[in-house]
């Protein structure tokens, strides 16, 4: 007899029914927590974010550079061509 709520989505499941009518959980397969999650490729419960950021990005932080002179000359140029403007 399976259980009137399905353990795992909630349902109502029917008394004769053999697996949940909303996501197919069953009492062999799918009322389980591991087989809830076991095909989801998810990180364990010890996942180390510090040690995973390590491997993927490597030991350097990124620094951000400054702009690029080109850019500094390009509004220094305008600044000056307004100025000139408001002045005539």
């Amino acid at each position: 007899m399976p259980p009137p709520l399905c353990p795992h989505c909630g349902a109502r499941i029917p008394a004769r029914a053999r697996c949940c009518p909303a996501c197919g959980s069953d009492e062999q397969t799918g009322w389980s927590e591991e087989t809830n999650t076991g095909g989801l490729d998810l990180p364990d419960e010890e996942f180390n974010y510090e040690e995973f950021v390590q491997e993927e990005f490597g030991g350097g932080r990124v620094r951000p550079k400054g702009i690029h002179w080109f850019w500094w000359l390009t509004a220094l140029i305008l600044a000056i061509l307004l100025l000139a403007m408001f002045l005539r």
